[in-house]
């Protein structure tokens, strides 16, 4: 074994341990390029070409696998079974004071303690609409 071949696959592992302590996918494309240079160092002893091999495969792997990742990190925003409520009309069960911090609204089936969007006082019995949830408020127009 050629010393050149011993110098890639040493690459190839600490490129390797890199990527497994960061885990951020940051020097797998690296290890599989100094692969390539390690199986071009079996076959020429050009030193040149081993790293244009290098380089080369690195690049390739990264453009191809680099959208594939970015695709699969991306996290889709779910909604809660609370959402389905946005949108919906609510009846005004106790008037709402943003003040004192007061008010509660009945919505399907379920009661929620209510808030307006305009600061405005909402009695009792009102229809209102659900514009939005924040923590465990209605916030009712």
């Amino acid at each position: 074994m050629s010393q050149a071949v011993i110098i890639w696959l040493v690459v190839a592992v600490i490129m390797a341990v890199v990527e497994a302590f960061t885990v951020q996918l940051v020097s797998v494309w690296f290890a599989v390029g100094a692969v390539a240079g390690c199986i071009t160092a079996i076959f020429t002893d050009n030193v040149s070409i081993q790293l244009i091999v290098f380089v080369a495969v690195s690049l390739v792997a990264m453009l191809i696998t680099r959208p594939l990742v970015k695709r699969m990190k991306v996290k889709k925003a779910e909604a809660t079974n609370s959402d389905k409520y946005i949108g919906k009309t609510a009846v005004v069960i106790e008037a709402i004071d943003n003040a004192a911090a007061k008010g509660q609204v009945k919505v399907g089936s379920a009661t929620w303690s209510a808030r307006s969007v305009d600061g405005k006082q909402i009695e009792a019995g009102a229809s209102v609409t659900v514009v939005a949830i924040e923590g465990v408020k209605l916030m009712v127009e």
